[in-house]
């Protein structure tokens, strides 16, 4: 075909089509975009063509053949991102109705002793510790129990408090560990709270457990139990 108008060159309409779809949105508004963009093209070929040099009907049907590929394929990858995104929420909600009941051991001091229950925790030593103390407070800040776990080495080590007679509320839990000085510093502690709910977010990205001691970022769960 002749070259009128710059409408005709060297770049075939599959080319030029395909160099924007490089830089453009795989939408279903983008690929109409697309669609349109060809034909407008394609007619002002038919327009401007040379009548003593027609358009190759067979040029033409490539062409159309091409356009119809890059809009699959655009097609495909809207498909694909929607399954994508349905398929993380569904993993999300199928990973927080399991977790709804159980005992998440979170990063904080806050504990809340139920009826007749008991407080659990998990400690964490960078190092090996000759004595490990837990101290007990109630919502006053007063000392109501304490305890040695004796000599501990560096990891993780489990623990409970039985509340025995003591009323059911908030209640504070300290950990602390003798380090090379001799002296007691405050360690790491997770303290076992009850998943009450689970709050996905988008695409299940950023869900969050709703427990006793407030809404807690999943990612800051050490572990349940």
């Amino acid at each position: 075909m002749a070259d009128i108008n710059g409408v005709n060159s060297a770049t075939s309409l599959y080319e030029q089509i395909n160099s924007s779809n490089q830089s453009a949105s795989t939408s279903t508004t983008q690929s109409q975009s697309d669609s349109d963009m060809f034909m407008k093209l394609m007619i002002a070929q038919l327009k401007n063509q040379d009548p003593t040099s027609p358009a190759d009907t067979a040029d033409f049907m490539q062409q159309i053949s091409s356009m119809s590929s890059v809009e699959s394929i655009n097609n495909l990858n809207t498909t694909m991102t929607d399954m994508s995104s349905a398929l993380l929420t569904s993993q999300a909600a199928l990973q927080a109705s399991s977790m709804v009941g159980q005992t998440a051991f979170v990063k904080t001091d806050k504990a809340f002793l139920s009826e007749n229950g008991q407080i659990e925790g998990v400690l964490t030593l960078p190092s090996s510790s000759s004595d490990v103390k837990v101290s007990v407070f109630d919502a006053a800040g007063s000392l109501v129990d304490s305890w040695s776990l004796g000599a501990k080495t560096a990891g993780d080590h489990n623990f409970s408090w039985q509340g025995g007679d003591r009323p059911a509320g908030s209640y504070r839990v300290v950990v602390q560990g003798v380090d090379t000085d001799g002296d007691y510093v405050t360690a790491e502690s997770y303290i076992g709270h009850t998943v009450n709910s689970v709050t996905l977010g988008q695409n299940g990205i950023g869900m969050k457990a709703n427990t006793d001691a407030g809404v807690i970022n999943v990612n800051d769960i050490k572990q349940l139990g």
